[in-house]
């Protein structure tokens, strides 16, 4: 199959063959969403029809849920999991510090809630996705419609006030319409081109009311594992990481 593929496709294909291979069985799996995560429900599904991989994955969205059912994976409710062994997901960008820019699929604040509820969480990507720092790719905020006026509004004044000059605060759209979320939200995509600090921005914009969460995942990646265009897989592991715990 990979053959078939676009270069950047196979990349994604690659990585996530690679980080599927940190399965095993008896494992509850946080299931990341988006593209490159498509691949790696498709390796475990696989593994579990062909080779009696035995574990239950989490989904992070209902696309990934959909998909995991017809890859012949058990899933069940992060509640009904209680915690879990690993997570591995994307990311759209990934800095030198492990700390990443979640978001572009609009599952962010599913995908937050499960990667900290792991034990290990692993990001696969192709190799576009590591950035010297955070911020050319736009920060998703999932927020709540009632007053989401004000909540922008309030987003705006902040990021003004705290460096970020001319900062573009947008609803994602899709069809023409606000894109909703699996939990009935609206989603902000903020162009900031920079951030000056993860940990701060993150922190600051989760305390203005109406917004759920942000798309800055800091301090939660354990693991990247990345792929290039040429077939190169690398697995890095964040410093003062035992990888066999």
């Amino acid at each position: 199959m990979r053959t078939e593929l676009s270069p950047n496709e196979r990349a994604k294909y690659l990585c996530a063959e690679k980080a599927a291979e940190f399965v095993s069985s008896g494992m509850k799996v946080g299931l990341g969403t988006g593209s490159t995560a498509y691949w790696l429900v498709k390796h475990l599904g696989r593994k579990v029809r062909d080779e009696g991989l035995n574990i239950t994955g989490v989904p992070t969205s209902l696309k990934t849920s959909e998909l995991a059912k017809s890859e012949g994976i058990p899933i069940c409710s992060l509640d009904e999991a209680g915690w879990l062994d690993i997570t591995i997901d994307g990311a759209d960008e990934i800095s030198p510090g492990f700390n990443l820019i979640k978001g572009g699929g609009g599952a962010h604040l599913r995908e937050k809630i499960v990667a900290m509820a792991s034990d290990k969480m692993v990001v696969i990507a192709d190799s576009s996705k590591k950035v010297a720092e955070l911020g050319s790719f736009p920060l998703p905020l999932e927020v709540i419609r009632y007053g989401c006026e004000s909540t922008k509004s309030q987003v705006v004044q902040y990021l003004t006030q705290n460096g970020y000059k001319d900062p573009q605060v947008m609803y994602r759209t899709s069809k023409d319409k606000r894109f909703i979320t699996d939990e009935g939200n609206f989603i902000l995509d903020l162009q900031l081109n920079f951030i000056s600090d993860e940990c701060i921005l993150s922190n600051d914009l989760n305390l203005i009311p109406g917004v759920v969460e942000n798309g800055l995942f800091v301090n939660i990646c354990n693991c990247v594992v990345v792929a290039d265009e040429n077939g190169q897989v690398t697995v890095d592991w964040k410093k003062n990481e035992d990888q066999n715990s």
